[in-house]
């Protein structure tokens, strides 16, 4: 199955979860509303857009996917935390840009990657004093850090390669790298237990080399690895000279990024899956708290 054939079977189970999980949460107990939740369980998909060397300059939008999962925990009644775990593809191709001298370099890559972040986030406006009571739409920025995993691969007589380990610059990087999430949200409340949110975020990273192209070209003869030397230029193949060794092959200068647009349904999970609310202590202190905050 292809990585769209399966972005769109994923989506018509987030849209069946959108249409029928708030009839399921209206439909359970008073005790339910009763119930402290600070914690919000998410799903979602979107699609994630690549920024770099092998990207066409003016397409800020791809239609590669996205899908993630995250929990959040309010602190305050604008302030939480968050930590998320994002799958998502990413790709670009020489042979679709407009610059002519672009296409005679002839560069491709795809990745699927993974990330795992921890953000911070305020809300534009102040929960109530209890989840239920929240705003009906709210508007909230986020930033924070994050780990990237990333092995880019390229297509070459009809086999697939990855790129990392051939060192087609001479360098070895890594496929662990830090990033910087920030963006900005939108939420709907559909009911007491629901919302869905409306997201965008760029990741500053902190390697050019998400696609494997940034500096210049080596000297062929220096390669050991016959494979290493011909994905490294690969004018060859459109029946054209290797470059003179030193000729810029990408731009050090900037670093590569990328860009999520998501769609997310969050569910407010009671407090009680992770501890005990039970406790008289817990709730006499989390009444009080609800009370300064107001």
């Amino acid at each position: 199955m292809g990585y769209n054939a399966f972005a769109m079977r994923f989506l018509r189970l987030l849209l069946v979860v959108v249409l029928f999980l708030p009839e399921w949460a209206d439909a359970q107990s008073f005790y339910a509303v009763r119930r402290e939740r600070s914690f919000i369980g998410s799903i979602g998909i979107g699609n994630a857009t690549y920024f770099g060397e092998l990207a066409n300059p003016g397409d800020n939008f791809d239609s590669k996917p996205s899908i993630n999962l995250g929990l959040q925990y309010f602190f305050t009644n604008r302030i939480s935390v968050r930590s998320e775990l994002t799958w998502f593809q990413i790709q670009g191709d020489d042979a679709k840009a407009d610059d002519a001298s672009r296409v005679r370099r002839n560069l491709s890559f795809t990745s699927s990657n993974f990330e795992l972040n921890a953000t911070g986030a305020v809300s534009l406006f102040p929960l109530g004093q209890r989840f239920y009571q929240r705003p009906r739409f709210n508007v909230y920025g986020f930033a924070g850090v994050g780990v990237l995993y990333s092995n880019p691969k390229t297509e070459y007589q009809g086999e697939k390669y990855a790129l990392q380990p051939l060192q087609t610059e001479g360098v070895k990087y890594s496929k662990f790298n830090l990033v910087i999430p920030y963006g900005l949200g939108a939420r709907v409340m559909l009911n007491p237990f629901v919302n869905v949110a409306l997201e965008g975020a760029y990741r500053a990273t902190f390697t050019d080399y998400l696609d494997d192209v940034s500096t210049v070209h080596k000297d062929p003869a220096s390669f050991s690895d016959p494979i290493a030397a011909a994905l490294a230029d690969r004018r060859a193949e459109l029946g054209l000279p290797n470059v003179a060794p030193g000729t810029q092959r990408g731009n050090p200068d900037k670093n590569d990024g990328y860009f999520f647009l998501q769609l997310k349904v969050e569910y407010y999970i009671p407090d009680e899956v992770f501890w005990n609310s039970n406790n008289k202590l817990y709730k006499s202190k989390r009444k009080a708290y609800y009370k300064r905050r107001r």
